[in-house]
């Protein structure tokens, strides 16, 4: 036979695209448009209802950036269409085919019931099937005019991310508003033709099956009227049947399909718009619903449903009813799709919490994973805080975006850093955004690396990266894909029952350990340093609060704890814990907004610990330490005097003066405390950090070496640090100032100011207080400069086989060496409060207030000794989405603590992170909890949720070992049980010796829940 292979597949192609898909509709009448542009920000549909229209012509310009038009349309269906298909086909304009990020819009009965979206793939509003003929239409169309971000491909910046600087230049042209007939027959055709084509370009050009589907189109083409498509079509279907219904090999493999619209709480979009978008989708996903009964949603984030209960009441109760009817499936049980590796430990079991409730309550759910298709990255502390949620699975896909190795599993046991395991999924489609094309089919089962262990994997499918959803041709192209030879069989099912299928067939699949590492959007650990801050801090003011409160609640009389504050403020935090937000890869106004909502929440965090405080009694000064360790330290009065005093562990002390081991002194740029003597350079840098208890040197050259790197990655600009950023950079030497700013003997501080760039400066206080080793580095930055990173390093004489930083309950150990490709891509890692490098016997953390990039990396000298050198990532400048990212002003803290154990750490990262608090009380009473015992640490206390009055206490092992003591109560203790991170009963815990007796394997969570006597 000869090859006509060219012939044929350029012949089907064409008469696809240029005589098919244009005969998808038969028959069309123009609908009657007029406009009315809202004034600023979205209005609510009554006011919309009330404006005046004008009218409005297609091919007209409409939208500003970020502007809302509503459009009134009206027509009648034709009386000869009867019995018809007949559709609302609407092109606002679209530009490409991704809806995320461009004119969308929500179409409204005149009653105000929302029918369903229109989307550059998805433009039909449904009207009647069959018509009856003559049914009046009287639509209200709500449509956002929201512009691309990324049009140029990230070639430059763009002022379009904020409304405050995208000016109001219209961005779109209206195409088309139609009643219409669509012609079934055609419509299936040309998905049988999608199918089939695709199908056959991915197999193997020795594959008899690619052969018999190029002939049978070669066939059915010759079927094919050009002048009468829609009179041939039937024609056309039935000599593509046989090749359509030859089923698929027994040993084929399984894609189980889940319907999905990932939909970024914000991103290249605020979160106001995102409350649109859940509408709009969700309208969607329901219509959808209710034309394919096999069809099964899968939707994560608590949040947008909160949203769309509060916002949309007519498309909750639809949800609501898809729910019951099993085609909605709630999954993920969090708060928000959270960032994997930036929200604290107790942050993520609040996500956790938070959102499998939410589920619980509105739809009688329990979720059994965690769904986390598109963090950047997933800390080694998940598996266990998953499984304590009641999680049984876990679900990823990001990681397929490794820019150097492959990762080796798909089907796998993750293993945490406690031991804790739990069966998990990395989908081998590669997109979380399917829409079960030929290359996606053949790219799942090419990629599937549990061949001979698993036979199947999960797809989400759907339009998302911004909402949209899946369509009635991607369900139409699985349902032609459940039995079809040549390609895996597709099945839409729920995700737990996929994953319980998987773990089936696959008990005894591979185990990964440790933290599932992103080998990209490294830089995310400190783009928009402002908003990381702000969680961070936000963080410890609720722990604060929290703490505060509980006490008050026990002692205080006529003092009634803040549930429903403190829950409004955690889902605050919790949202801008967002995978795009605190990440900061978000355009400026979601990154403005955030930081004025971190402001808010610290201001009503404040006064919620103040009035908890307050509600002890006055009565004289007094130190609060809201940290799990006790402290002796320097505090200063309310008049600014330092104090040294000491105060147990989450608990209060009189503010007394407390005599210090050994005063600070002062002698020119030398500052000496008796622990250590720390010597300034005239540069301003430190020239030595001499720890006199152990008689050594830390420093292996000048520490505290701020280094100005060119920082322009290969792409994903507010996303990643590219390794070429090392090989270019300026250190910051010519210090403007070097000053004594206090010589006194519980505080001695060395002022270093610096200009440099574009502008830019910076400010340094070097401070070492009385009887502590820590030395404080206070930073203030106002930063102009453009594609670069600010690094602070430390070169240590260590030398460390292995770095370790602080996770989510716990830490990680990183190697130093680059002997693998997987070392060597771990070029920029996150960490949270410190970061610790240690040899046999002698060890050094770097201490943080709110940064969490870092970098660190050993050399050998010529002496033959070793200098581990730790950098932080202090503050970024990519341009891209937001041009202005981390311009002005910046205040931190960030520390070097010599001869550090892990435990020291630990203490010192609580202490930096959770400053003394002097406020006015009365003798206050014993702390709601101490530990007596080591490696037990207390992290969070608080009132149970139920309010039934029951003090939760959450502890973990800190320093990796096995942890043993007494957890003891400052109040009468009648009972206490081990719960999961939803405060329900696991088991009885012993109470004895007074307290409860805690024995914890290395890094183990526990929850304890106190019963009052």
């Amino acid at each position: 036979m000869h090859d006509e292979r060219r012939r044929i597949e350029e012949r089907a192609e064409r008469l696809h695209n240029q005589r098919i898909k244009p005969a998808l509709y038969a028959a069309t009448v123009p609908l009657t448009v007029e406009a009315w542009q809202a004034p600023g920000e979205p209005v609510p549909f009554e006011a919309a209802s009330a404006a005046s229209y004008e009218p409005f012509a297609m091919d007209t310009p409409w939208g500003p950036p970020w502007g809302t038009t509503w459009f009134r349309m009206r027509g009648q269906v034709p009386a000869e269409w009867a019995g018809r298909r007949v559709e609302a086909v609407i092109d606002l304009g679209f530009v490409g085919d991704w809806p995320g990020n461009q004119a969308e819009a929500l179409v409204h009965l005149t009653d105000g019931t929302p029918l369903k979206a229109v989307n550059p793939l998805n433009q039909y509003v449904p009207i009647a099937n069959p018509a009856a003929g003559g049914e009046e239409i009287h639509y209200l169309v709500e449509a956002a005019s929201n512009p691309d971000i990324l049009a140029n491909d990230f070639a430059g910046p763009t002022h379009l991310g904020d409304v405050l600087t995208a000016g109001d230049k219209p961005l779109y042209t209206f195409r088309r508003a139609d009643l219409a007939v669509l012609d079934e027959e055609v419509f299936h055709l040309d998905l049988d033709l999608q199918v089939l084509r695709e199908l056959m370009v991915h197999l193997g050009e020795h594959e008899p099956r690619r052969h018999e589907i190029l002939h049978a189109l070669d066939r059915a083409m010759d079927v094919l009227d050009l002048d009468d498509v829609p009179g041939s079509a039937a024609a056309v279907r039935e000599v593509l049947a046989p090749v359509l219904a030859r089923p698929a090999h027994a040993s084929a493999h399984t894609i189980s399909g889940v319907g999905h619209a990932h939909i970024d709480s914000a991103w290249l979009w605020p979160i106001r718009e995102t409350k649109r978008k859940t509408s709009r989708t969700f309208s969607n996903v329901t219509a959808l619903a209710d034309e394919y009964e096999e069809f099964i949603f899968a939707c994560s984030q608590a949040q947008q449903y909160e949203w769309v209960r509060d916002n949309y009441p007519q498309v909750w109760e639809r949800i609501k009813k898809s729910v019951a009817k099993g085609q909605w499936a709630p999954v993920g049980g969090m708060w928000v799709e959270s960032d994997g590796n930036l929200p604290g430990g107790e942050a993520i079991a609040r996500q956790l919490v938070h959102g499998k409730r939410f589920f619980i309550e509105h739809f009688g759910i329990e979720t059994k994973g965690v769904w986390l298709p598109d963090s950047f990255g997933y800390n080694a502390a998940y598996p266990q805080l998953a499984k304590l949620a009641g999680n049984d699975w876990f679900l990823t896909q990001k990681i397929s975006w490794n820019q150097t190795n492959k990762f080796p599993h798909h089907t796998f046991w993750w293993e945490g850093i406690d031991g804790t395991r739990i069966f998990t999924h990395f989908p081998p489609v590669d997109t979380y955004n399917a829409r079960f094309s030929g290359e996606e089919m053949d790219r799942a089962v090419r990629n599937y690396a549990e061949k001979g262990g698993g036979t199947r994997s999960l797809a989400p499918f759907g339009w998302g990266d911004g909402g949209g959803g899946p369509t009635r041709e991607i369900m139409e192209r699985a349902r032609r894909l459940a039995d079809l030879e040549g390609s895996p069989k597709v099945v839409v099912e729920h995700p737990d029952t996929f994953f319980a299928k998987a773990r089936e067939e696959y008990p005894d699949a591979p185990v990964w350990n440790g933290e599932l590492y992103l080998e990209l959007h490294r830089a995310t650990y400190t783009s928009q340093a402002r908003t990381k801050q702000g969680n961070r801090r936000s963080e410890h003011l609720l722990r604060e609060a929290e703490l505060w409160a509980t006490t008050a609640a026990l002692h205080a009389s006529g003092y009634s704890y803040p549930y429903e504050k403190l829950d409004r403020l955690w889902k605050t935090v919790l949202l801008h814990q967002f995978h795009d937000i605190l990440p900061g890869s978000s355009i400026a106004w979601v990154h403005r907004e955030a930081e004025a909502e971190y402001a808010r929440v610290a201001g009503e965090l404040e006064a919620l610990t103040a009035e908890a405080i307050a509600a002890l009694g006055g009565g004289g000064a007094r130190v609060f330490n809201t940290s799990p360790y006790a402290r002796a330290e320097v505090v200063r009065t309310s008049e600014g005097a330092p104090v040294y005093v000491h105060v147990p562990a989450s608990g209060s002390a009189p503010l007394a003066a407390a005599e210090p081991p050994q005063p600070v002194t002062v002698d020119g740029r030398v500052l000496d405390n008796g622990l250590v003597r720390v010597e300034v350079a005239e540069d301003g840098t430190l020239s030595s950090v001499f720890d006199l208890r152990a008689r050594r040197e830390v420093l292996a050259e000048r520490g505290n070496l701020l280094r100005l790197h060119t920082d322009l990655p290969n792409y994903w600009d507010a996303w990643d640090i590219d390794k070429h950023y090392k090989n270019r950079y300026t250190d910051l030497l010519e210090a403007e100032a070097v000053t004594v700013t206090e010589a006194d003997p519980l505080v001695a501080s060395i002022r270093v100011e610096r200009s440099f760039g574009k502008g830019s400066k910076i400010t340094q206080t070097i401070t070492l207080r009385a009887g502590s080793p820590r030395i404080d580095f206070a930073t203030d930055i106002d930063w102009h400069e453009a594609e670069k990173i600010l690094k602070a390093g430390f070169p240590v004489d260590v030398r460390a086989p292995h770095s370790s930083a602080e996770i989510q309950f716990g830490h990680v150990q990183r190697p130093t060496h680059t002997n693998t490709s997987w070392e060597a891509a771990r070029f920029e890692v996150s960490g949270h409060r410190w970061v610790h490098i240690a040899e046999p016997g002698y060890g050094v953390a770097v201490i943080n207030d709110s940064t969490y990039g870092h970098d660190v990396s050993r050399t050998v000298r010529e002496d033959g000794g070793t200098t581990t050198r730790v950098s932080l990532s202090l503050v970024r400048a990519p341009r891209v989405p937001d041009p202005e990212a981390d311009q002005g002003r910046h205040r931190f803290v960030y520390s070097l603590l010599p001869g550090a154990s892990i435990e020291d750490a630990v203490a010192e990262g609580y202490a930096l992170n959770l400053p003394l608090r002097v406020a006015d009380a009365a003798g206050a009473p014993e702390p709601v909890v101490s530990v007596d015992g080591e490696g037990v640490t207390v992290e969070a206390v608080k009132l149970a949720d139920d309010a039934s009055g029951d003090v939760v206490v959450r502890l973990y092992e800190s320093r990796g070992g096995r942890g043993q003591g007494v957890l003891r109560t400052g109040f009468p203790l009648a009972g206490a049980q081990v719960t999961d991170l939803l405060e329900r009963r696991l088991e009885d815990a012993e109470v004895a010796e007074g307290g409860v007796p805690v024995t914890l394997r290395p890094f183990q969570i526990l929850t304890l829940r106190l019963r009052r006597g």
